[in-house]
């Protein structure tokens, strides 16, 4: 059952087509991941699904009475309420269910003849039972519990929380209601590795359907059962989880371009059949076919060859506009050599880290060390890390892995216990804040900020980042999380570092 159906949806900003074209449907069951590159539109798509934002062009279809649940990435939860009471809120209908059956268990036992009222009493509890009316405080304890949050942290006001924890009271509030379709934009973000795990399982067994937009692709491996790839030409829909989908991209590019190749060779041999009768005795067959091959470069040049090998050449003709008069043979045959596949694959981020000096062989030594501002956050056992080794530090949220690394930078004082950096060491930072940033430069004074280059140079640079075209002159102020992240690592790549320390290093990456 199709719960959402777009048809040729396209959203532009004046001028500039954010996307275009898009078509697709989101059927019951389904548990959908979203992906694309950065600015590609995702997240303005999740707003036109639940109307925040309208589509330039094209329709989208909802089943009667749909719920959406919506998370976006960073949800400013504004409530005087505590957390359990938000989580509460969402069983309005089922605590007043609550208190009519404590209302009528009341009036039963005053009055012994009352049939009717035991009959209400019988269809409320009925109807009490069916709804969870008697598990639902065991739900809301248990989907808190795996988002992070401890037994202490229940009856906290909403206005007392870090925004990462409004976004994760906010989410259970979302699960617990049960929408029929759920819209996640980045549920990952604000979670940590056994609540990452959590929601996994929970949204394994989600009864409704599932839109996610996610650059986690263990998470996606782990819940989706289809893709979406949003590309500049359109959606193209995959079955599987992201493995399977990275799978059949690449062997459905493999299949395009032998396609490609071939329809191409036919176009040439039709172009040199024309130029060679196009003056002699079958003048009359080599004009019928340049006026059709004519039309078939025109077509291929502004839809694209699947377009027109896949579709009627009735329903291709409506979206194009092809000139009265013929190409002449030799521009109809130069055209078809200059015929290229588009590559629509997503691109690729090329990071390339070096030092050119090595550090001591003993890198980082702990002793006796404890963690923390006015009290210890954690003590942690003596620690010692040598050249080429690699640690992952791992946690839950609010356990103090920042102020750790912050620590071993200096930036804070050990709480107790004493951190020795090894000798020639140059560390470089990557901070999950993206600290360290002039908010009013360009992309390119940043990176002239760390290593000055010639203007042409810095433009190359940027783009192995992915950085193209006018993004170079964006102020640091207007970028993405994820352009902010893909700027952070421009600049530490120049910086000649033999140690890194990275916090969150691929959130919104």
């Amino acid at each position: 059952m199709s719960l959402i159906i777009c048809n040729n949806l396209t959203k532009s900003y004046g001028h500039v087509d954010i996307f275009s074209g898009l078509s697709f449907s989101i059927e019951h069951g389904s548990r959908l991941a979203l992906v694309g590159p950065n600015g590609i539109g995702k997240t303005t798509l999740l707003r036109i699904l639940i109307g925040e934002e309208s589509a330039s062009e094209g329709r989208v279809t909802k089943a009667k009475r749909l719920r959406i649940g919506y998370l976006p990435q960073a949800k400013d939860f504004q409530s005087d309420s505590r957390v359990w009471d938000e989580c509460l809120a969402v069983f309005a209908e089922v605590r007043a269910l609550e208190s009519e059956i404590a209302i009528l268990a009341e009036q039963m036992s005053a009055n012994a003849s009352a049939g009717p009222i035991l009959e209400r009493y019988g269809q409320i509890q009925a109807e009490f039972e069916h709804r969870g009316g008697y598990t639902y405080e065991t739900r809301i304890r248990q989907v808190l519990s795996g988002l992070g949050f401890a037994e202490s942290d229940f009856n906290m006001p909403i206005a007392h929380l870090s925004g990462g924890q409004r976004t994760r009271a906010y989410l259970a509030k979302l699960l617990l209601s049960e929408p029929d379709v759920l819209l996640l934009d980045e549920p990952t973000n604000h979670l940590d590795i056994a609540a990452v795990e959590w929601l996994e399982g929970y949204l394994s067994k989600w009864a409704g359907a599932v839109l996610i937009v996610s650059h986690d692709r263990y998470f996606l491996d782990h819940v989706a059962n289809g893709i979406l790839e949003m590309t500049a030409a359109g959606v193209e829909a995959y079955r599987g989880n992201y493995s399977h989908y990275v799978g059949q991209r690449g062997e459905r590019w493999a299949r395009r371009q032998k396609v490609f190749k071939a329809e191409k060779e036919k176009l040439l041999k039709e172009a040199e059949y024309i130029k060679k009768h196009i003056a002699g005795q079958r003048v009359s067959q080599a004009r019928g076919k340049l006026r059709r091959l004519s039309r078939i470069i025109q077509a291929i040049e502004q839809v694209g060859m699947d377009a027109v090998i896949n579709r009627k050449w009735s329903a291709v003709s409506q979206d194009i506009h092809v000139a009265t008069s013929d190409l002449s043979p030799d521009e109809a045959e130069r055209r078809v050599r200059a015929l290229r596949l588009p590559d629509h694959r997503p691109p690729e981020l090329h990071l390339n880290l070096r030092a050119s000096k090595r550090s001591g062989v003993k890198v980082i030594r702990t002793k006796n060390l404890q963690v923390g501002y006015d009290k210890a956050l954690f003590s942690t056992p003596d620690i010692e890390l040598e050249r080429k080794d690699c640690a992952a530090l791992i946690g839950p949220n609010g356990a103090g892995k920042t102020t750790f690394i912050r620590t071993i930078l200096g930036q804070i004082p050990p709480f107790a216990g004493q951190v020795d950096l090894g000798a020639s060491l140059q560390i470089g930072y990557f901070s999950q804040a993206h600290e360290g940033m002039d908010e009013k430069n360009t992309l390119i004074q940043e990176i002239e900020s760390v290593s000055p280059m010639l203007p042409g140079s810095v433009r190359e640079y940027l783009g192995k980042f992915l950085f193209s075209g006018d993004d170079v002159f964006k102020q640091v102020s207007t970028l993405s999380g994820g352009e902010r992240g893909r700027l952070a690592l421009a600049k530490l790549a120049l910086q000649d570092t033999n140690l890194l320390l990275l916090d969150e290093p691929t959130n919104h990456l």
